[in-house]
């Protein structure tokens, strides 16, 4: 692509040296030329219980973009319980209890992760790991 088919775009030899868009208009960043407030966090940061809130470091319930910055968001897959089993606080035999889950109960599943899912029991709205071997997709 050439510079006639992108007349916004900078080429020739010293390209590298220019900026990458030409823009129209003033090249004044001055404090004063710059619009204020348009970047800036205001107000209390809103504390959640991490126990019901779907978002981890790298991955969050679709239902937060917007709320929370993560960099993927994810439509739950509704899956069944098919035999009872322990909602966990991390993805290991090991870890805490967080409730337990019946037989029949739903969870919506976010993320798979080798031997378990990380996702939300929607009765309680609780948010942990359940045993991959104990879910069963929904049709």
């Amino acid at each position: 692509m050439d510079s006639a088919d992108a007349p916004g775009l900078m080429a020739g030899g010293d390209a590298a040296k220019r900026p990458v868009f030409l823009f129209e208009g003033p090249a004044d960043l001055s404090e004063t030329a710059i619009p204020t407030g348009q970047l800036t966090l205001s107000g209390p940061s809103e504390k959640r219980d991490p126990a019901h809130w779907p978002v981890r470091g790298d991955l969050a319930h679709i239902r937060l973009a917007g709320l929370c910055h993560v960099p993927h968001y994810a439509v739950p897959m509704p899956h069944r319980v098919t035999m009872a089993t322990v909602l966990r606080g991390a993805g290991r035999a090991d870890a805490e209890a967080l409730a337990e889950l019946g037989a029949g109960e739903s969870f919506d599943v976010l993320d798979i992760a080798g031997a378990w899912c990380w996702g939300e029991a929607p009765a309680s709205g609780l948010v942990g790991y359940v045993a991959h071997a104990a879910l069963a997709v929904l049709p």
